[in-house]
């Protein structure tokens, strides 16, 4: 926490920096999208509250730097405020040429693309970022090659050795030391065997992984197998273009999914609640991830990509998804749902997000050791 305060400037700003990036990406794939279908964009904003400096485009939109960098939000013609929540009154009474640009009289396909677009452009700077870094640096690549054995583990027991290659799991290839962790935790206390290059030859191995327990916080018991190695290191392998795009995209699926996979396992306990993080945490990354040099900054910047497209398109009301929610039971009922539900759901939305802001940066100050800090100039 000293460190963090002490050095604020070396977090603050690459802590801009990545926001306004990532921001910038999303707000412009919305943008973007409205403009293609002929919506007038009122205000594109990076931040919020009121306007630092900012300027008319040509087609007198105002884009803007705001004071408070936390997000950024894009005001069509027709939106009562950014949430893009229709106007209460008077969207009845717009002419005929204003309806020609209003967002909320354009077809729900339409609505649904714009909305969607944003979320889409954070994956989308995901896979591009990723594809240039594994076409210029190269992919991260862990081999399957034991750096270590535990004495005492599995491993040693069976005869595995540090240096050996592991080429095949029961038959199934392996092609990185993930392949190897992913069969041997879901299979505790299962006989395997395991084919490992060693001195130039294949080398047939069994082992059993032991079983090792986990507890969440409710009291739920897991199993799980361990083999007791690690790997030796990691490689790094430059990809054509082509073979980089296929990469950067699996590569982003992955991170989806085990970012909604760690959701998930918060939700049901598996995970403490105490993994979340707000800006306070974002702003601690930044800086430290800053430290270790440009391609950890992009790789950093592609996961928070990831994680902001997901975020966004949750079924909750005043985020993407929760327009998106509201469009599909527009196309199941053949009409927009009524004013006054519309009006709730952003209410409550508003509420959620307002509750998961402040419990996010409650752990923040808890994680900074902040809160310990006051305790200490109190008592």
């Amino acid at each position: 926490m000293i460190a963090f305060v002490h050095h604020g400037l070396d977090y603050i700003v690459p802590f801009l920096f990545v926001l306004t990036v990532l921001v910038f990406v999303h707000e412009f794939g919305h943008f973007f999208v409205a403009r293609r279908n002929g919506v007038r964009v009122e205000v594109f904003s990076i931040g919020f509250g009121p306007e630092l400096f900012g300027w008319n485009d040509r087609t007198g939109t105002r884009c803007k730097f705001s004071a408070i960098p936390l997000g950024g939000y894009v005001k069509m013609f027709g939106d009562s405020d950014p949430s893009s929540a229709p106007r209460s009154t008077g969207l009845g009474q717009l002419t005929p040429a204003e309806r020609e640009v209003s967002f909320h009289y354009k077809r729900l396909g339409q609505r649904a693309a714009i909305v969607a677009a944003g979320p889409a452009a954070n994956f989308a700077f995901a896979v591009v970022v990723l594809a240039l870094l594994f076409m210029t640096f190269g992919q991260p690549f862990t081999p399957a090659e034991v750096g270590q054995v535990q004495a005492g583990s599995a491993a040693a027991r069976a005869g595995i050795k540090p240096g050996d290659v592991i080429l095949r799991i029961n038959g199934s290839t392996v092609r990185s030391f993930e392949d190897i962790q992913q069969d041997v935790r879901l299979n505790p206390g299962v006989p395997m065997t395991i084919v490992v290059k060693r001195d130039g030859r294949d080398v047939t191995i069994h082992a059993t992984p032991t079983r090792s327990e986990l507890v969440d916080r409710f009291g739920n018991r897991y199993e799980i197998g361990l083999l007791g190695i690690a790997h030796k290191g990691v490689d790094y392998v430059r990809r054509d273009p082509l073979t980089a795009i296929v990469q950067a995209g699996e590569q982003t699926w992955s991170l989806s999914a085990s970012t909604l996979q760690a959701m998930w396992q918060i939700a049901i306990g598996t995970r403490g609640t105490d993994e979340l993080g707000g800006p306070l945490r974002i702003a601690q990354m930044s800086g430290d991830v800053a430290q270790g040099g440009i391609v950890a900054v992009i790789w950093f910047m592609a996961v928070l990509s990831v994680n902001l497209g997901l975020i966004n398109l949750f079924p909750v009301p005043v985020l993407d998804g929760g327009h998106l929610l509201f469009y599909a039971a527009e196309a199941l009922r053949g009409r927009p749902l009524g004013q006054r539900a519309q009006e709730y759901g952003f209410r409550i939305g508003l509420a959620l997000v307002l509750t998961l802001m402040v419990f996010a940066t409650w752990n923040d100050l808890v994680h900074l050791r902040i809160v310990e800090f006051v305790k200490g100039l109190v008592t």
